[in-house]
């Protein structure tokens, strides 16, 4: 079993930063495939970027990229997402994720584990 908790969270302005925490109890990351997702209101949830547990490679949804940024620290079993130029369409209940498979997966039945959400407000 593996608990996630995220932190970070917060209302910003655009342009703004902001650096979300996810931290992994019980078995360690480095076992799974680490994510990030988010779901704004009314709208599905939606990939946002994803690290491979092998390679260390990230993905990023097209939305994020070249903005966003993914870490994982396997001595802290931690792992970040780093936002930066923040937009109003990043306002979201961002999730954190691991999975036995890689990310991106096809279905978010496929995923493993889930944290319990933080909330990024952007203004504008």
């Amino acid at each position: 079993q593996v608990q996630l908790v995220e932190s970070g969270g917060g209302l910003v302005q655009a342009g703004d930063s902001l650096r979300l925490s996810c931290a992994a109890s019980g078995r360690t990351f480095s076992f799974y495939n680490s994510g990030w997702f988010r779901q704004a209101p009314g709208k599905e949830r939606e990939f946002v970027g994803g690290m491979n547990r092998v390679t260390n490679t990230a993905v990023y949804s097209d939305s994020v990229k070249g903005r966003f940024t993914i870490s994982r620290d396997n001595a802290e079993n931690t792992v970040y997402l780093q936002m930066n130029s923040l937009k109003p369409e990043d306002t979201a209940i961002y999730y954190c994720a691991a999975a036995i498979i890689p990310l991106p997966v096809s279905s978010l039945r496929s995923i493993n584990y889930w944290g319990q959400g933080t909330q990024v407000t952007v203004s504008s």
